[in-house]
């Protein structure tokens, strides 16, 4: 009798194993501290953009459960408010999330599915630099209070520790990546990172998840991008190009063949760019008589602001435009998508080098240049 009594059980728990969906995913979520806020948006992804697929209420516990398909594993974030709350779920998962509202951090806890386990473990690397920041923005704010008239001088004191822990950050971001790849919670990991400053590193993971992670529209579309990216990477030959002056004059890059040229991608409107050319002004006047010239292509649309901006920083090499914004055809070529940009091409027409700012261009020019 206690056997069949087991046998019984046992058939009960396997029968409730069996009827969960497989067809679709749960996400149970709970928030605490909500606040005023009712409504809980579910986004999903439609193509390489997140538009919101459903929406229900909190429950006075701050409860809310949202039952969707999908038709491969992917992206989803749930929105309260100004919070959002970044998922991955495929059919058959159950997930878990829990949030409180009123956390700074914007912290939260997931669980119930691969790869949400993994990101999860991705948002605990962030969460601890998260605390570390917060920690030094109190620290700033405190310093600042008491000696209010050498708040610039703190910043500049602090400045080192705050970037030792992005350097740390991004390392174990990377470890992270390594470790996991053939997930999305790694792809995600990877595109938290600068595009300019790990853009080799994108390229390469790009290269080994193309063939691990196929189908996903977001994941494709990486994958186009990389690759043409990867025909402006530095050993790369320099795709040609030809642009006007503002005179209407037109420059070719196979000008500058035998020497070192410096493509010097910026704005009128861009503070950085603007910056910046100092120390591009002295590095032209060091080495422009040691075979290195530089050409400046603007991403300007008015053309008196691009001229004016030249003028007022003393610019005083070869300037171009396509007044085009990003939408030029050159700045297509070469991928820019944020300035300044720049890419060093050596006299055989290869690019040598990229990104080069200040001292770095400095150094490498010393170095180069014989």
């Amino acid at each position: 009798m206690k056997l069949k009594q087991l046998s019984l059980i046992m058939l009960i728990a396997v029968a409730f194993v069996a009827c969960k969906p497989k067809d679709s995913f749960v996400i149970d979520g709970t928030f605490q501290n909500p606040g005023t806020e009712k409504k809980v948006f579910l986004f999903g992804m439609q193509g390489s953009t997140m538009i919101a697929i459903d929406s229900t209420n909190l429950s006075e516990k701050g409860e809310f459960k949202f039952i969707r398909k999908t038709p491969s594993v992917d992206f989803f974030r749930v929105s309260v408010g100004n919070h959002e709350f970044m998922l991955i779920a495929q059919n058959g998962d159950e997930i878990k999330l829990e949030a409180d509202l009123a956390d700074k951090t914007l912290a939260y806890k997931i669980s119930g599915a691969h790869e949400v386990d993994k990101l999860s473990e991705l948002n605990g690397i962030r969460n601890n630099f998260a605390k570390q920041a917060e920690r030094l923005q109190a620290e700033l704010e405190a310093k600042v209070a008491k000696q209010p008239q050498d708040r610039s001088a703190i910043l500049e004191q602090l400045k080192p520790q705050y970037e030792s822990y992005i350097k740390q950050l991004n390392a174990s971001i990377l470890k992270f990546a390594a470790d996991n790849k053939g997930t999305l919670a790694s792809f995600y990991a990877m595109n938290t990172l600068s595009p300019q400053e790990y853009e080799a590193e994108l390229v390469k993971f790009s290269d080994e998840i193309k063939e691990e992670i196929k189908g996903n529209a977001t994941v494709d579309t990486f994958v186009k991008q990389m690759a043409m990216l990867k025909a402006v990477q530095v050993g790369q030959p320099a795709p040609a190009f030809t642009i006007n002056t503002a005179e209407g004059k037109a420059v070719n890059l196979s000008d500058y063949k035998g020497k070192y040229v410096l493509l010097d991608f910026w704005a009128s409107w861009c503070q950085p760019c603007r910056q910046e050319n100092p120390n591009v002004v002295k590095v032209y006047n060091k080495y422009k008589d040691r075979n290195f010239d530089i050409l400046g292509i603007s991403l300007d649309t008015d053309k008196a602001a691009w001229l004016g901006a030249v003028k007022a920083d003393g610019l005083a090499w070869t300037h171009v435009s396509e007044l085009k914004d990003f939408n030029g055809g050159t700045v297509r070529k070469y991928q820019v998508q944020a300035i300044p940009t720049s890419f060093l091409i050596d006299p055989t027409g290869k690019i040598a080098a990229k990104n080069l700012r200040g001292e770095e261009l400095d150094a490498f020019l010393a170095k180069t240049l014989r």
